[in-house]
């Protein structure tokens, strides 16, 4: 086992990420930037090393910082957290130069599910079920246009190397076609300096459900079920939950099949996550695979009663798969809110600023809650405004509502805009209680926006 991690992360995933080490009896290095000098993640480390300036170019992205604090430290592995460097091959080739494990799968797991259009045709060929579409390159608007001819629209134009919803734009006809190929691909170019375009059939009323694997080096691979995540605003995931409403057991132990084929199709080890969108005859179609923890694997972890991030350190440190796939039984059921520093009456535009009172709901048997600030933290300007995650717990689906309702209404955050109305409408909405759900949900209850009610 390893004696000293490092984090490459900030905010509430490297608290949790820290939370687990404590358990394991394992000694924590904190990173930081300008910006996070008073952060949670740095007060609760062992050890915090200064890398950069505020902005995360200049810290949190700087992967030579990063192997030079393991060296001054002497931290013998990184777990990277989700976003920043942790789905970056060439961040975990340098950890492996420099004798420091990555807590992550293998380097070409990694390379070959970050491009989208490589991911889809390991996935065609590993039997995995995929949208049809257009996996080649697409150089123009022009030949954008001509591969729809097959395919039909509606199209969805997505970026191979995206992610987070940038890049993706929804085209109903040829006009639509060409001017989002222009926009989508700068947007591309900016923030992967990577323009390269593929189309696919966008599916109506989609649901977006993800299916959690594990593996360790041994060629082992089972999940851990399914997570539905279709509550989402820009592509972005709002609302989660373990398990999904819609699915049933012939469906899940489909989807759960072949994300297992797929991981070892590419020589998964660690936890990484399959997507998949599902339509409303829960015929599922493969989106991509993220090589990382998830911002919302608490609720599988709920509902499973694994920590996740405790199996990605033992396998990373050579340990075997301690589980069977017969040994995974889903109990009871968990939802998960991302609780924003964010003003949902203005599109969700973000509210950086002071907290001047910060009160999370009591932690128990039915409530959890991921958090990575206090009372005085800074929302800053230069990364993701979420202020905490909030999930509740139940037997049911039903409780779970109710455990989460209660926990946001016991929720108090000062100083900033937040969500948190905005997140307790979405629970008492009747769609959202019969679980009638798709990607389109918020856009549908609200198609001029979200004015909170009083």
């Amino acid at each position: 086992m390893f004696e000293k991690i490092l984090i490459a992360n900030r905010g509430e995933i490297a608290c949790r990420i820290i939370r687990t080490c404590k358990k394991l009896g394992i000694k924590t290095v904190a990173v930081f930037s300008d910006a996070d000098q008073a952060a949670l993640h740095v007060r609760i480390a062992d050890e915090a090393v200064h890398i950069g300036g505020a902005k995360a170019t200049e810290s949190y992205l700087m992967a030579e910082r990063i192997v030079a604090a393991c060296a001054v430290t002497g931290a013998d592995a990184v777990h990277p957290g989700y976003g920043f460097l942790s789905e970056d091959a060439e961040f975990a080739l340098a950890l492996a130069q420099a004798g420091v494990t990555f807590i992550g799968p293998r380097i070409e797991a990694i390379q070959s599910m970050g491009d989208k259009i490589l991911s889809k045709k390991k996935a065609t060929k590993a039997g995995v079920s995929v949208a049809p579409g257009f996996l080649g390159v697409l150089p123009s608007s022009d030949a954008a246009i001509e591969a729809t001819r097959t395919i039909g629209y509606p199209v969805m134009l997505k970026a191979s190397a995206g992610g987070g919803g940038r890049g993706m734009r929804v085209c109903r006809n040829d006009d639509e076609l060409a001017a989002a190929f222009v926009q989508a691909s700068r947007e591309a170019e900016s923030a992967f300096g990577d323009e390269r375009m593929f189309i696919e059939r966008y599916i109506e009323q989609p649901r977006h459900i993800e299916i959690q694997v594990l593996g360790d080096r041994y060629g082992n691979v089972i999940h851990l079920g399914e997570r539905e995540c279709s509550i989402q605003r820009r592509h972005q995931k709002v609302i989660e939950e373990a398990p999904s409403p819609f699915i049933d057991e012939e469906t899940r132990a489909a989807m759960g099949a072949q994300a297992v084929a797929l991981a070892k199709a590419v020589d998964y080890s660690s936890a990484g996550t399959v997507e998949f969108i599902v339509d409303q005859k829960r015929n599922f179609y493969f989106l991509e695979m993220n090589t990382r923890i998830q911002v919302e694997h608490p609720v599988t972890e709920l509902v499973t009663g694994l920590d996740i991030v405790e199996e990605m350190i033992r396998h990373a440190a050579g340990e075997r798969l301690r589980y069977q796939q017969s040994d995974i039984k889903l109990k009871g059921w968990a939802i998960e809110a991302r609780v924003y520093a964010e003003d949902p009456a203005r599109d969700f535009f973000p509210s950086p600023g002071l907290i001047t009172e910060w009160t999370p709901p009591a932690e128990g048997p039915a409530t959890r809650v991921d958090t990575g600030i206090f009372t005085g933290s800074e929302i800053s300007l230069f990364y993701d405004p979420m202020i905490a995650k909030v999930i509740g717990f139940g037997a049911d689906r039903a409780a779970a509502i109710e455990a989460l309702s209660s926990a946001l209404a016991g929720t108090t955050v000062s100083g900033v805009k937040s969500n948190v109305a905005f997140l307790a409408a979405v629970l008492r909405e009747s769609r959202f209680v019969a679980g009638d759900l798709s990607t389109d949900f918020i856009k549908d209850i609200w198609p001029k926006g979200f004015g909170a009610k009083p």
